[in-house]
């Protein structure tokens, strides 16, 4: 799949997004983000996780337990000497993180570990009264 690139992302953005960089741990705009949404892609704005299924993990990376139905696929990654599964986003391809065995025995057993900067949030905005 040809990615097509956002022209407003940041370097940092690109080098994650399209070169499967990987952030620093800890230093993630969205790690200790804790507002009512929906986390997408940086690059073409689909919609990838509810905040709902967002948990602390203390791994140094957003963690999720679950993606919205579709929108993201897996793919085997045996970089760097080790077998992980790569997570990329369903419609543009691109890099996001990976996914472990080890998140919430009592939901679905997955942590999904992304890279805040391969990410965007919409707010959710509350109906007036």
């Amino acid at each position: 799949m040809e990615q097509k690139q956002n022209s407003k992302l940041s370097r940092e953005q690109k080098a994650v997004l399209f070169n499967k960089a990987t952030e620093r741990p800890f230093s993630g705009v969205y790690l200790n983000h804790h507002v009512d949404g929906t986390y997408t892609c940086a690059n073409c704005g689909a919609k990838l996780f509810e905040s709902g299924r967002k948990f602390e993990s203390h791994c140094g990376w957003p963690s999720f337990d679950q993606a919205i139905e579709g929108a993201v696929k897996f793919v085997d990654d045996s970089s760097h000497g080790m077998h992980r599964v790569e997570v990329v986003c369903a419609n543009c391809g691109g890099h996001l993180g990976h996914i472990f065995p080890d998140g919430p025995r009592e939901t679905t057993g997955q942590r999904f570990c992304i890279n805040s900067l391969s990410l965007g949030f919409e707010e959710k905005h509350k109906p007036e009264d």
